[in-house]
């Protein structure tokens, strides 16, 4: 029974530090996630997509190659089974969700595509509604729906021109976008193989589509700021952006961590406000219900696993 005692709180401290380190690297993600919108809308005004996401897979697959020759992680030999099934969430997760994105944002205005594609979080609290077995589903369903509108208000709430005015094409690749992600935020937590060699493999993969999409379309090869920029997106957003979130989510798993997502389109059309886009009472609005709906599918969170 001593000995019993003695290794309860050592399992809820183990627990504490692991959510603790879980947040850290979730906030890493969203702060660097939060540029992506900025970022990616001032090179589309100047380059096409093609040469854009070039950059981005370029610079990411740099630094998953890095973390993978600087990880101490064994190596653990898996079926080919495995291997496809792992290869396929990081393809999805990583190409579908930037590629889609992008055309999104090139299809329509940015801050709208910014909205329709960082549903995903509102889509991953949606499969905990469904598989977990919350003990309060309700409270849940509705705080995804309070979720949903109040990001609605943030990226509406800053500009004065109608909805809508992108093509379809935009709007559904944004959703599609919405998809890869949540998928990958569901999934990349269920699998042993780490985030460098999950996503690896599908930024090379990346890297070879977009130089194919770059022939086609005629390669110019940036220089100067345009050059950094991409590279920066690759790195930043996509690259360390990817890999804090896959830690995050295999620390902690893909309920309370996945809320802390709720927080991008919001720091980014902060970031959009300071380089000149307007921000309204609505939006502030917007910002509050957000927070709130984090913070209630979080403590749901909490109370279901405290209660385990």
């Amino acid at each position: 029974m001593v000995e019993q005692q003695h290794r309860v709180p050592c399992r809820l401290f183990r627990q504490g530090s692991g959510s603790i380190s879980a947040l850290v690297f979730a906030a890493g993600a969203v702060a660097l996630w939060s540029t992506n919108a900025l970022v990616g809308k001032s090179l589309l005004a100047s380059h096409p997509v093609s040469q854009v996401q070039f950059l981005q897979f370029a610079g990411a697959a740099l630094v998953f190659a890095a973390i993978r020759l600087m990880s101490r992680e064994r190596v653990v030999p898996v079926t080919a089974g495995a291997a496809l099934i792992s290869l396929a969430i990081g393809f999805i997760g990583l190409v579908g969700t930037m590629v889609l994105q992008y055309i999104a944002f090139a299809s329509m205005p940015v801050i709208e595509a910014n909205l329709v594609a960082y549903t995903w979080p509102l889509m991953v609290a949606a499969a905990v509604i469904a598989l977990e077995n919350p003990r309060r589903p309700a409270l849940l369903g509705l705080a995804a729906v309070v979720g949903f509108i109040g990001v609605a208000l943030v990226i509406s709430g800053g500009r004065n021109q109608s909805w809508f005015e992108g093509d379809l094409v935009g709007y559904l690749a944004a959703f599609g976008s919405a998809l890869c992600m949540a998928f990958y935020s569901i999934m990349v937590g269920r699998v042993a193989t780490p985030a460098d060699r999950l996503l690896l493999p599908s930024s090379l993969i990346g890297v070879a589509l977009m130089f194919l999409w770059c022939a086609r379309d005629g390669f110019t090869w940036p220089v100067g700021a345009d050059l950094a920029l991409g590279l920066y997106l690759g790195a930043g957003p996509m690259g360390l952006g990817y890999y804090f979130w896959s830690r995050a989510l295999k620390l902690e798993g893909s309920g309370r961590v996945a809320v802390v997502a709720y927080l991008t389109p919001i720091a980014s059309t902060l970031l959009l406000t300071l380089s000149g886009e307007r921000l309204t009472v609505t939006a502030i609005v917007g910002a509050i219900l957000v927070i709130g709906s984090c913070v209630a599918v979080g403590v749901e969170r909490s109370e279901v696993e405290n209660h385990v």
